[in-house]
């Protein structure tokens, strides 16, 4: 079971021990992580915390993900300007 309100996308860089994740469901909500288990537990936390930011600010706060899903996959590569 995803114990998260909502989905989450994790991206593994080039170094083996550095992700970065955001959700796609709450915007402004990202962070990074040394491990694919440390993103998803700083998710979890991370956002609890950014909720209730958004709601002492009187910000919308989107609504829970009744299905929300884990997306790993490699971060995508800017292309060059």
């Amino acid at each position: 079971m995803i114990d998260l309100p909502y989905s989450l996308v994790i991206e593994a860089t080039d170094e083996p021990d550095y992700f970065g994740f955001y959700s796609p469901d709450v915007e402004g909500f990202s962070g990074i992580g040394h491990s694919i288990e440390d993103c998803v537990f700083k998710a979890k936390w991370g956002l609890k915390e950014h909720i209730e930011l958004l709601r002492q600010q009187g910000l919308p706060v989107p609504p829970a993900n009744p299905d929300p899903t884990i997306v790993i996959h490699n971060e995508k590569k800017l292309a060059a300007a």
